[in-house]
């Protein structure tokens, strides 16, 4: 079951896009925004799924250059 993750801007707070991983990112994964820009997570986090879901959301922060 693929994993959807919310990449999060580390400098703004905000939300950038929503992607999809085959499984649990690793704190130090570098992959592609959906600019063509190359990124490093800097960190992921794993928050608690709302009562009576199964989905966990998931956050993985970047910092992008541009």
């Amino acid at each position: 079951m693929p994993i959807i993750a919310t990449i999060m801007n580390s400098t703004t707070g905000q939300p950038i896009q929503k992607m999809s991983f085959g499984r649990m990112p690793k704190p130090w994964a570098s992959f592609n925004l959906e600019t063509g820009e190359l990124v490093k997570a800097d960190r992921v986090e794993v928050g608690k799924p709302a009562p009576g879901k199964v989905v966990v959301p998931v956050s993985v922060w970047v910092t992008p250059k541009g």
